[in-house]
């Protein structure tokens, strides 16, 4: 949320408090101040210029123009925009001034002439978003400042730490807290209006819960035009679009008042009723964004009779929308039940900047205030405009405002420091709470409108506004007096950690990713729709479904990382969400027990590491994850999978098996899923592995009697898998082999094309003796046996 420093002075007068310094109080006592920005500051650098003289330039569509900057002198200019012509008064930047974005202004030639700065388009200034021509002014003096448009600064805020607080979405709220904090007085831009005469339409509101107020003006003989710049610059500056002259002024008092309002035109609405009611099943509406949305029964409407003509409280449509050609409107303010907007905004994924105002739970109040500073700027921008009868006004019963009781006593050890009695009645007041006496340190409150919808209701409530407006850091630290316990042990959560130590340290990079997924990358994936959890509310279109494995996420870390890097490693430790209970490592039925009993989606661990390179055939990848499973799970086994799944490499997939069981799988990404390299992935089980785990080291003695070793070197098919070949050396030495080590792979002459060697080292050794030759021969031979009797040969 952007506000203007420039605005929040104008409504409070005489604030001379420097705007980051300003920001600095805001995050300290209100919300959280993220930043601070200069907005035009080279602003200081225009004048405003008559345009005395244009010559054409010879073979340039660029003109030469002599200016008068006032005492600044004549001046020579030369200009490339279509409406440059003697007469009219523009914006002139000086030599000197650095534009947004680093552009210089300077003395220069131009088309072959002397050009001293340069005639600003609406854009290059930040007054609005043209750049057609330059900026025209319809009145002042050449060499002033342009009147309304001076430098300013941004104030931006954390729009979380507003989300309670519908009175700070709009600056006059956000000028209360700051009057407030500076003990200065808050001007109120709202002017006193007596409506006359009769409502000459009706409004009809169907369900009251839903739109407790609906109020509203029709105006004639109005102009459709450009705002005065002073408006487009205002608006420009906390990132509105100018549009036209009446749209201008229903965004200004929104930013202004917090309270969103809506122009139609009226001779374009059916009907001299206005229908507030919920959505027919089927129906549209054709959006300002062009864009058309088919409404269900949950959608609030307001529509003539010829049907829906705006969604309430989130867009209002093309059809009956400001045009050129506007000449009559009605002018819409109205109060809505904030879930309601907010799951309109979410089913349609449409948040605008009215939405995100009403689902605050905005003061019902608010609704007459907003039209009448309506229409006093709309008779600043469109002269001649006449308001059509009286104010429209359809009004459930308002709520009576809440009224607490503070004990001061009691408020004191809440905060931890004494307050005394006249501080916080100034307090209360300057945030325009009514505070009245109620006995001997005691006073009874009550709440302002714009802070009784959802945020001050309590005395607890009170206790903030008193604290946070003392300051936090006058409050003493002091440890609460209350009993404190360690809380139980978590082994479950210890392992993970643990785990996540261990695998950072063989040099993957963690990464954490949502726990969400769309419904076309889960497809990607083959994981059907039907298996998924479906959030009922997603944040966003495509985190509709909770993921059944971490996968897809990864692959998506693998396809960012890899615009900007060649080779990476990464890791995940996150939750399986599995719909029936169930959940898999690779396929597989992982934990114990056979599900969730009680029917409730399960989660369960996952560990996901990722090796990407975009060099080399992948091996390296593999057997990276290969070494880092038997870091996480000394001995686990690797054994060829049963079958790939669509997004595994057919060749290249295998199931890591630990204690008996399996526990996750290892495999190179299918090719249509790696475009850019080759990516090895390992997915395991972290339930599993716990479950597994050894229950602790034991004290071994040490050996007493050496051991032996001997090599053995066998021809295998090229693609065998060397695992085979060990499991069947390990099967056949029995208690007496304590040692099988890969030694290395040999290809070429003089082995033939199809063919391999592979080594390995084998230790033997006995626990009560030294192995006789005669024993270790007769191990080494058993062994030659079984290679052969496998249909392999030996190398010798």
């Amino acid at each position: 949320m952007k506000f203007s420093a420039n605005w929040i002075t104008e409504l409070v007068p005489g604030l001379a408090v420097e705007p980051r310094e300003l920001g600095t109080l805001i995050t300290t006592k209100t919300a959280e101040c993220e930043g601070t920005e200069a907005y035009a500051p080279f602003l200081e650098q225009v004048r405003l210029v008559r345009v005395v003289d244009v010559k054409a330039i010879e073979g340039s569509k660029n003109v030469y123009a002599t200016i008068d900057a006032g005492p600044l002198g004549m001046k020579n200019v030369v200009c490339g925009a279509p409406n440059c012509r003697a007469g009219i008064l523009a914006a002139w930047v000086m030599p000197g001034a650095e534009l947004s974005g680093g552009k210089k202004i300077g003395k220069a030639k131009v088309s072959g002439h002397e050009s001293e700065g340069m005639l600003a388009a609406g854009d290059e200034i930040g007054v609005n978003r043209e750049h057609d021509g330059i900026l025209e002014f319809s009145e002042g003096t050449p060499g002033e400042r342009l009147a309304g448009i001076v430098p300013d600064h941004v104030i931006e805020i954390d729009n979380k730490s507003l989300t309670h607080r519908p009175d700070l979405w709009g600056h006059h709220g956000m000028a209360r807290e700051v009057a407030a904090i500076t003990g200065m007085a808050l001007r109120d831009p709202v002017p006193q209006v007596s409506w006359d005469g009769a409502p000459v339409l009706k409004v009809e509101i169907e369900d009251t819960e839903l739109c407790p107020r609906y109020s509203a003006l029709v105006f004639e003989n109005v102009t459709i035009g450009p705002s005065p710049l002073w408006l487009q610059y205002r608006l420009e500056a906390i990132g509105l679009n100018p549009i036209s002259n009446i749209v201008d002024v229903t965004n200004f008092v929104m930013a202004e008042l917090a309270q969103p309002t809506h122009a139609f035109d009226a001779d374009l609405l059916k009907g001299e009723t206005i229908y507030v009611r919920r959505a027919r099943a089927g129906e549209r509406v054709r959006a300002l964004n062009d864009e058309e949305y088919a409404l269900d029964e949950q959608a609030l409407v307001i529509a003539d009779a010829g049907g829906a003509e705006a969604i309430a409280g989130v867009i209002g449509g093309r059809p009956t929308g400001i045009h050129e050609g506007t000449k009559r409107v009605v002018l819409e303010s109205a109060n809505f039940q904030a879930a309601s907007i907010r799951k309109t905004s979410s089913r349609l994924k449409l948040r605008t900047d009215a939405s995100m105002r009403f689902e605050k739970a905005q003061d019902p109040r608010n609704t007459v205030r907003a039209l009448a500073r309506c229409w006093e700027l709309f008779q600043v921008v469109s002269p001649g405009i006449r308001m059509v009868g009286g104010l429209i006004d359809n009004c459930a019963p308002m709520k009576d405002a809440p009224v607490i009781r503070l004990e001061l006593d009691w408020l004191n050890r809440k905060i931890g420091r004494v307050v005394e009695r006249g501080e916080v009645v100034r307090i209360l007041r300057s945030l325009e709470f009514g505070v009245e006496e109620a006995g001997a340190g005691v006073l009874t409150v009550t709440v302002p409108s714009w802070r009784a919808t959802k945020d001050v209701s309590i005395a607890e409530d009170l206790v903030e506004e008193i604290g946070r407006m003392i300051g936090y850091s006058s409050i003493p630290p002091q440890p609460p007096l209350v009993p404190a316990a360690p809380p139980a042990a978590s082994p479950e959560r210890e392992f993970q950690y643990a785990l996540r130590l261990q695998v950072a340290a063989q040099g993957f990079t963690e990464v954490y990713n949502y726990s969400f997924l769309s419904e076309e990358r889960a497809a990607r994936f083959g994981f059907a729709e039907a298996e998924h959890v479906h959030v009922l509310n997603p944040i966003a279109s495509d985190q509709g479904l909770m993921r059944v494995s971490l996968i897809p996420r990864i692959v998506q870390n693998i396809e960012d990382n890899a615009r900007h890097m060649g080779e990476f490693r990464l890791f995940e430790i996150g939750n399986e969400v599995h719909k029936d209970g169930a959940g898999a490592a690779g396929g597989a039925r992982a934990a114990s027990g056979d599900g969730a009993s009680d029917g409730l989606p399960r989660q369960i661990p996952h560990l996901a590491a990722a090796v990407f390179s975009k060099e080399g055939d992948g091996q390296a990848g593999l057997f990276e994850l290969k070494r880092l499973a038997e870091v996480v799970a000394p001995g686990v086994e690797v054994e060829r999978a049963d079958e790939a799944r669509g997004f595994e490499h057919p060749k290249r997939v295998w199931r890591l098996r630990w204690q008996g069981e399996v526990v996750g799988r290892l495999f190179e990404l299918h090719p249509s899923q790696c475009e850019a390299g080759r990516g090895a992935v390992l997915d395991m089980d972290v339930e599993a592995l716990y479950r597994l785990k050894p229950a602790g080291a034991r004290h071994k003695a040490l050996r007493r009697f050496p051991v032996s070793e001997f090599d053995l070197s066998v021809l295998t098919p090229l693609r065998e898998e060397v695992g085979v070949v060990r499991s069947l050396i390990v099967r056949q030495g029995g208690e007496q082999v304590l040692g099988v080590e890969f030694v290395r792979q040999y290809t070429g002459a003089p082995l033939a094309e199809d063919e391999k060697s592979v080594s390995f080292r084998v230790t033997v050794g006995a626990a009560d003796h030294t192995l006789a030759a005669e024993e270790i021969t007769a191990v080494r031979e058993g062994m030659i046996e079984a290679v052969k009797a496998a249909g392999y040969q030996l190398r010798m």
